[in-house]
């Protein structure tokens, strides 16, 4: 079997990129983002972007990079709270938005890596979410279209993997990153661990290496977090 290990994000991401190309990447906020290979993604200078992500990282972080360096056009996203970047790209029409609920975009990713075209769902009926949709009733109950979502290029975070590709996600990093790496037609990911053939327990395995292709042990992660929020401490 050929080696899916590479030495670096830049070296993984040679011969992938090109201006217009649609991305998907993993995480969920902070937590669980490619951090290594969307550094090596911006140093590339590829431009054009579509981005398909659950949100748009924080301002000069994750994805708030690529909007940093105006790399990204399109953003197809559940949340975008965290990032003023972002904010002011789109109120002065730079910047596109396809806006979806967050289990619409979920399913919509599930979707596109399952090879289902499209589905039915009843969220957003009624609502700017169902603007041009195809609506149909089932059981005298309507429902909007939803479009499975394929992208160029998936990058995904995982906690540990084999030289096979095979990976595991730890906790809340296990939100997009599995259905993600599916999704792509090319996927590639970034590990805090590698471990031998063999080490992994198969039951425990989250994304069989089939869905692989390339493969990097990042480095120098930071756990930043969004918002912190202590409550004040009672008095004696």
């Amino acid at each position: 079997m050929a080696s899916k290990l590479f030495a670096d994000a830049r070296t993984a991401l040679e011969g992938l990129l090109f201006d217009g190309m649609t991305v998907m990447s993993g995480g969920f906020g902070l937590c669980g983002i490619p951090e290594n290979l969307i550094a090596a993604l911006r140093d590339s200078g590829t431009k054009g972007l579509t981005v398909i992500s659950n949100n748009a990282g924080v301002d000069e972080f994750g994805l708030g990079l690529l909007l940093q360096t105006r790399q990204i056009a399109k953003m197809i996203s559940s949340y975008v709270g965290e990032n003023k970047e972002f904010e002011r790209q789109y109120l002065s029409g730079e910047l596109q938005l396809e806006f979806n609920p967050q289990g619409t975009l979920a399913e919509r990713v599930r979707a596109g890596g399952a090879g289902i075209p499209g589905f039915y769902t009843k969220t957003g009926v009624g609502t700017l979410v169902a603007k041009g949709k195809e609506h149909k009733d089932f059981n005298g109950e309507t429902y909007i279209m939803e479009t499975g979502l394929v992208a160029d290029l998936s990058i995904v975070k995982a906690w540990k993997a084999d030289p096979y590709g095979n990976l595991i996600f730890r906790k809340t990093a296990r939100n997009f990153n599995p259905m993600m790496a599916t999704a792509g037609k090319v996927t590639v990911a970034e590990v805090e661990e590698l471990v031998g053939p063999g080490e992994l327990d198969p039951d425990q395995i989250h994304t069989p290496g089939i869905f692989v292709q390339r493969l990097i042990v990042g480095r120098d992660y930071e756990k930043r977090i969004e918002q912190r929020t202590v409550r004040q401490r009672e008095a004696a």
